[in-house]
């Protein structure tokens, strides 16, 4: 995908919250709708706000346990390639529990462009985050810092993801590759890979339109059921 191509598919599935997108995702029989687990606002507010929204090409980061000495290692840190206009996405081993993303990255990351981080694992300085009214996606966050539990080893490379705490299978893993596009909001996280864009935006308004007319019948008098049948046909 070209920049010119990715900022304008950024744009338009920019108008749509994470919820519709997955719908339409899911009815494309993609079996996570789009969706990465367990992943929550931090930044700028903990309790979410409607008013923040990113969206942008996936900058992917593989970190590795501190004491895996097989990995390959970097040879700048990430956060100095990040490319301008992207959402950076770091995935951490499952079981550590520090942060791999701090202040200090933030104001790299910001230095440079990047829109927003979304993190499976920690964070912690939440407050620079927030002063920087940086957005910050992560699983939870900690005092202790990547040194010497984790370390980055790869860059622009898949990386899977897949729910907390739920037996193997119980729900799908979300494998994100570079430049795919990453939404979030309030709601959560969700990906869309380039090639179903134009798909995902047509289901996502045929969609919206359809929850709308059902709202407006249920707000009328209608019971959710019928205006379900209704409008949804079921």
């Amino acid at each position: 995908m070209s920049l010119g191509s990715s900022s304008a598919s950024s744009s338009a599935l920019s108008k749509y919250s994470t919820c519709e997108l997955s719908d339409a995702l899911i009815k494309l029989g993609v079996p996570h709708g789009g969706y990465i687990p367990d992943i929550h606002m931090f930044s700028p507010s903990s309790t979410g706000s409607g008013d923040t929204r990113i969206c942008g090409p996936a900058y992917t980061v593989q970190m590795v346990l501190g004491s895996d000495t097989s990995a390959p290692k970097l040879s700048q840190h990430f956060v100095d390639t990040t490319p301008s206009g992207s959402v950076v996405v770091v995935a951490a081993p499952p079981q550590v529990k520090n942060a791999v993303w701090g202040g200090l990255m933030t104001a790299g990351a910001q230095r440079r462009g990047a829109l927003g981080v979304v993190i499976s694992g920690r964070c912690r300085d939440l407050s620079e985050h927030r002063a920087a009214n940086f957005p910050v996606f992560a699983r939870g966050h900690s005092t202790l810092g990547q040194s010497p539990f984790t370390r980055p080893s790869a860059i622009n490379v898949p990386v899977t993801i897949g729910p907390e705490g739920v037996a193997p299978g119980a729900f799908p893993e979300a494998i994100v590759n570079p430049g795919d596009l990453v939404i979030a909001d309030e709601d959560g996280v969700v990906f869309v890979p380039p090639t179903l864009v134009e798909q995902v935006l047509t289901l996502a308004e045929k969609g919206r339109a359809v929850d709308a007319k059902c709202m407006e019948d249920i707000r009328a008098g209608s019971g959710v059921q019928e205006a379900f049948k209704k409008h949804r046909g079921k």
